[in-house]
């Protein structure tokens, strides 16, 4: 991936001197206005293409447990792959947020059961909640981003949850963040703002492939 071409269409409003936390934004801002952008069937087509290429992953398909997202409307969506892995036997768990950003975790048991529970909250099951320690049962995560870079920098939406969570994972737990293609960044040239506190994720997953990042880029 690195030194590859950068897409034509790969927003980067980023400016020398910028604080991480300001670039961020921009960042956000450029990025939610490109995926708002694409049409439905457009969404519809990527859901397989991003099914097909995240079951592909070893971690993924061979995992009895996956930690995963219910996407909201402009995210990559992962109903098909919740679909796949959970018709291969695998259990799927999946974010609930309690007061606060409260994080916890539930089974997916189908799409009949996900419920949108506060505008612009993703969809959550409706079954009994797991704790949040739940997510040391999981053999990977794949997680929800904006953006990521070569370096395995992670772009999410603001609110600091998966940062939070993924300290709840048993070390040494794979995290596969799923982008758009144009979404990944070449670290040399267009590295991506991060701070202290954000963990870097070990794969990133489009629809056309995935890579391992950073110190993993050569497995």
């Amino acid at each position: 991936m690195k030194g590859a071409p950068i897409p034509t269409s790969q927003p980067y409003p980023v400016q020398a001197g910028m604080e991480a936390e300001d670039a961020k934004e921009e960042l956000r801002r450029a990025i939610r206005k490109q995926r708002n952008g694409r049409t439905p069937k457009q969404r519809a087509q990527a859901e397989s293409a991003f099914a097909d290429v995240v079951s592909s992953i070893p971690e993924v398909r061979d995992a009895a447990v996956v930690g995963m997202y219910a996407a909201r409307a402009a995210e990559p969506a992962t109903g098909r792959l919740m679909d796949l892995l959970a018709g291969r036997g695998a259990r799927v768990l999946l974010p609930v947020l309690g007061s606060g950003l409260a994080r916890d975790w539930a089974d997916y048991t189908g799409p009949d059961d996900l419920l949108e529970r506060a505008p612009g909250r993703p969809p959550e099951p409706g079954g009994p909640t797991l704790g949040q320690e739940a997510l040391k049962l999981a053999d990977v995560v794949v997680a929800p981003a904006l953006a990521v870079d070569t370096r395995g920098v992670r772009l999410g939406q603001g609110g600091g949850w998966y940062d939070r969570v993924l300290a709840h994972a048993r070390p040494g737990t794979k995290v596969v963040a799923i982008v758009f293609p144009e979404e990944v960044y070449d670290a040399a040239e267009r590295p991506l703002p991060f701070e202290q506190h954000d963990l870097p994720v070990h794969a990133v997953a489009t629809t056309t492939a995935w890579h391992w990042l950073g110190d993993g880029a050569e497995r």
